[in-house]
């Protein structure tokens, strides 16, 4: 581990477990330090050894302790700040990113019930966990934007920190490319939508006749997650569910059967299985909406229409994705491919950084060209018809500060904003009260300021 990795506390908020206020600074056997009202526990370090191991991490244990021990004693600084300068975060202000973090964890695990055998705690406890590190993930992020705020970086400092940087080791920086698309939903749509109703509708008559819903499920259901387990997907928080499916199924008694209820996925039938706590375990049925051959034909022809207006210039592309487009990132930009993040409206990208289809399709174009019109499926698996635009391409480089400013700016300003950080915790470190268990005194970080 480099002694440089010290700052990357901005990173190890992530691994934070629950943090108890302590009104006795005495240390006990459990503790490992004291940090003004602030305690890093034992159980807080083994813990994050067993994640770095798990992870592949080889370096040697006892230098690893110490790595974790300094990020956590750092990450205590900021939140004994935060409660000097009364910043609070609420539960409620995180509770999206943790169901999407438990929506991962369970979709990389496999299962729920994976989930639960690792940590050897039920899931409520473990998203009381998770939402206690979010919350003071965000509690430490809105320290350090006070530490650092309103820091901005001039052109001059930012060429000087270009011209200190070895050119054998400027970072290689692979091909990216701008797009455009228009995007057509299936024409009378509506049609296979009052389809897709009606055939739950049917399905959901037989199993008010006795018939079983887990088998229809495993028969019928276009969800292939959960089919093959009959359409249960294990219990799950409220909020982890789609709200329309979500209001639904809190609103059914065990093995009620629901309404059916429409999300961005399709049409769902739904059957309450069980309710612990604040978590239910249900199971259900999605049918969705299905494309006829000439509905098909009719959107691709609209399409084709629309390029070859394009390529004769009888028509802007710009002017074609606002009037047509329904794809609801990129339209009101004309028809611009941007990041879905909303922190992050990138609009270069790597061509791996798209799915199959339109990978395929890019790489054949020049710049300036269109695709062939073709078939595909959104962000939410629903078919959809697109046609792709090559705007812009950079070959793969090394970095340079005609092509790529705003990297170079943001490690730039990042430099800049830790040696504010690292100046903040030498004063911090002064003026606080910190006691350190003898077992982590042999630590070397410590003689920089952490032992009284």
């Amino acid at each position: 581990m480099r002694r440089g990795r010290r700052l990357l506390f901005i990173l190890v908020c992530v691994f934070l477990s629950g943090l108890t206020l302590v009104r006795s600074q005495v240390l006990v056997e459990s503790i490992a330090a004291v940090v003004g009202n602030e305690v890093v526990y034992l159980s807080d370090i083994e813990d994050m050894v067993i994640e770095f191991r798990a992870s592949g991490e080889k370096t040697p244990i006892d230098e690893l302790r110490c790595y974790i021990f300094q990020e956590l004693l750092v990450s205590r600084l900021f939140l004994d700040q935060a409660r000097i300068d009364s910043i609070i975060v609420s539960p409620d202000a995180v509770e999206g990113d943790v169901n999407a973090q438990i929506n991962r964890a369970i979709s990389e695990a496999g299962s729920e019930e994976a989930i639960v055998e690792y940590f050897k705690k039920p899931m409520i406890e473990i998203k009381r966990d998770i939402t206690q590190r979010m919350v003071d993930q965000e509690i430490i992020r809105q320290v350090q934007s006070n530490i650092a705020a309103d820091i901005q970086l001039t052109p001059r400092e930012l060429k000087r920190y270009f011209a200190e940087l070895a050119k054998d080791s400027l970072p290689v920086i692979p091909a990216r490319v701008q797009v455009s698309l228009i995007q057509l939903d299936p024409p009378q749509n509506e049609e296979n939508k009052a389809e897709a109703r009606q055939r739950l509708l049917d399905i959901r008559a037989q199993i008010l006749e006795g018939k079983s819903f887990s088998a229809l499920a495993a028969l019928y259901s276009e969800d292939p997650g959960s089919a093959v387990k009959g359409g249960e997907l294990g219990f799950m928080f409220k909020g982890q569910l789609e709200k329309p499916y979500g209001d639904e199924a809190w609103g059914l008694q065990k093995n009620g059967i629901s309404r059916i209820v429409e999300s961005r996925y399709g049409f769902h039938l739904i059957q309450m299985i069980d309710r612990k706590g604040d978590m239910a375990n249900t199971r259900h049925i999605l049918i969705r909406p299905k494309v006829k051959p000439h509905q098909e034909q009719q959107a691709l022809a609209k399409l084709d229409s629309i390029a070859n207006l394009i390529r004769k210039d009888s028509l802007k592309f710009e002017d074609a994705a606002i009037r047509f487009s329904t794809h609801k990132d990129s339209w009101i930009n004309g028809g611009k491919y941007v990041s879905a993040d909303p922190s992050n409206r990138n609009n270069w990208f790597t061509l791996e950084e798209f799915d199959s289809d339109m990978y395929m399709r890019l790489r054949d174009l020049n710049v300036g060209e269109i695709s062939e019109p073709y078939r595909t499926v959104d962000e939410d698996n629903n078919t959809v018809f697109r046609i792709l635009k090559l705007d812009n391409e950079i070959p793969a480089h090394r970095a340079n500060l005609n092509d790529d400013y705003q990297v170079l700016y943001n490690a730039a300003l990042m430099e800049k904003r830790s040696k504010i950080y690292q100046e903040w915790i030498e004063k911090k470190l002064a003026v606080t009260y910190i006691r350190i268990s003898d077992e982590f005194k042999s630590c070397e970080f410590l003689k920089e300021g952490w032992l009284k």
